[in-house]
């Protein structure tokens, strides 16, 4: 029975309280961000936009690596041995609220990225009108000839001369000059598909609104297995080939694809609910480097910033580097050829054994056998990771050395740990997981002001999650704290309050 009915007109709060019982069962807990294990000019990057931003650390670490990967992820490809290479290309997925700044943190790390591309459209503009009157002059040329075919034709006269000239012609379509667009923003997975076919084979969706992958139109149930399906494919550098019955036909072959999005906890939830288990059993999550930082929201007083972010400025200086450096394109023009990136022996040693403590882990008495699916692909990941230390670190030359390899390891190692915390929230049910999430605010906030009751309408305003905006999804989560002697609602002078436990306050309340 929903609490809201046992209330009388004026209920004071209970002076007396039943000690508070637990929401759930224990978390694993959050494990502090490897920082040492980053290379020193990257740590030097993020330890300038964490400062500037006051974003959680990892989230800044997460979108470092991101933009790295847009940049570097078409010169090589990692080989592990003489069978096993695939991309540098990292799949990233950040668990942050509205207004942690990710967006922000985005802007700073993916600036070289954008200014280098705004420059491109612009020195690509005279071969961009060349091509526009080049295939204007083609256009009228076909056209012409297929009118005088069909005019032959209803006078029943020769068409083979005709029909040769239009052959000929089709051969010597224009071809559109390729201008780099390396950040996709807000497309559709069908409409990056053909981006990665038409302008760029290399580039990646950066963003701070998760639903462009998990809530877009482009998900919906009867489209989600094949977009998921290509997606896998991208991670790994594969073929797609496009049928259309309307337009035009083509494949999508070596490009190389970097996903770095937020997005927030419900609306993960509903889009894996929808999805079924067609998510995580295509794969498809367990390919995301997961990170589920603690908010910094209420910790961010006013620091005027700094004059200059060296560490920024050297960060941007090599990603400029990486894309002044030309790409290898195939013979068809649209893909791209990497070259191999191989590792020392030193680094392959150590890779094998990472690769090897976590195989022992999936045994069903393992500490991964919840997350065989994220765990079977880590060493990949920390392969992937490793590559672009030494693509930002010593550029295409020589091999994969053991520092980066264990510096690789720790990280996603890290990433490892946070989707087990996250993979595990999301076994609970949706209403308890919810209901700790507000039992943590409302907690906090009251810690804060020094009190031990909030009103409803703050809540409704104001709460941790957007989903709780609203009475009809609130109420039920806070059945859940009103049952466990966490919290009640009271009604005090008509006004309705959370009234929290004192047992949970700081001082006691």
């Amino acid at each position: 029975m929903n609490n809201l009915a046992k209330l009388n007109p004026d209920t004071p709060p209970v002076e007396t309280w039943p000690e508070p019982q637990a929401l759930a069962g224990p978390e694993l807990e959050r494990e502090p961000y490897p920082c040492d294990a980053l290379p020193a000019g990257l740590r030097a990057a993020i330890d300038d936009v964490a400062s500037t931003t006051q974003a959680p650390f990892a989230m800044c670490a997460t979108s470092a690596l991101a933009a790295l990967s847009v940049a570097a992820q078409g010169h090589c490809d990692v080989q592990r041995n003489s069978q096993l290479k695939g991309p540098t290309s990292l799949f990233c997925l950040v668990l942050a609220e509205s207004g942690e700044r990710k967006s922000t943190v985005d802007k700073f790390f993916t600036e070289a990225i954008l200014a280098h591309q705004k420059e491109q459209a612009e020195l690509m503009k005279p071969d961009v009108k060349k091509y526009t009157a080049e295939l204007m002059a083609w256009t009228a040329q076909k056209n012409g000839i297929q009118e005088s075919i069909k005019q032959a034709a209803k006078k029943a006269e020769p068409t083979l001369e005709d029909t040769n000239r239009l052959i000929e012609i089709e051969a010597a379509q224009p071809v559109p000059p390729k201008v780099p667009r390396f950040i996709f923003g807000d497309a559709t997975p069908e409409a990056l598909i053909y981006e990665l076919h038409k302008s760029w084979p290399s580039g990646g969706v950066i963003s701070s609104e998760g639903g462009v992958i998990f809530g877009s139109h482009g998900m919906s149930p009867d489209s989600v297995m094949r977009n998921l399906a290509n997606m896998n494919i991208l991670w790994d550098g594969g073929q797609i080939p496009i049928s259309r019955k309307t337009s035009e036909s083509f494949t999508v072959d070596g490009a190389r694809l970097t996903v770095c999005v937020a997005v927030q906890y419900p609306v993960l939830a509903q889009f894996l609910e929808k999805a079924g288990d067609v998510a995580r059993g295509s794969g498809f999550l367990a390919r995301f480097l997961v990170a589920w930082p603690e908010s910094t929201q209420g910790n961010r007083p006013y620091i005027e910033p700094s004059g200059t972010l060296r560490g920024l400025d050297a960060y941007d200086a090599r990603i400029t580097a990486l894309l002044n450096q030309q790409l290898n394109f195939d013979e068809t023009g649209n893909g791209i050829e990497p070259e191999l990136l191989k590792l020392s022996s030193e680094a392959k040693s150590d890779w094998v054994k990472f690769y090897n403590v976590i195989e022992l882990e999936l045994k069903p008495t393992g500490s991964l056998t919840t997350v065989r699916d994220v765990a079977s692909k880590i060493a990949d990941n920390a392969a992937r990771v490793a590559g672009l230390f030494h693509l930002y670190e010593h550029g295409t030359q020589g091999e994969i050395g053991i520092d980066a390899m264990q510096s690789a390891c720790n990280i996603v190692m890290w990433h490892l740990s946070e989707s087990r915390r996250l993979l595990g929230e999301l076994a609970q049910d949706p209403a308890l997981s919810m209901a700790a999430k507000l039992d943590d605010w409302l907690i906090a906030r009251c810690n804060v002001r020094g009190t031990s009751r909030l009103t409803l309408r703050e809540v409704l305003q104001n709460g941790p999650i957007r989903i709780l905006r609203k009475k009809s999804t609130l109420l039920p989560v806070l059945d859940e704290l009103f049952d466990a002697d966490r919290a009640q609602l009271v009604t005090i002078d008509g006004k309705k309050f959370i009234s929290i436990n004192p047992a949970l306050l700081s001082g006691g309340g």
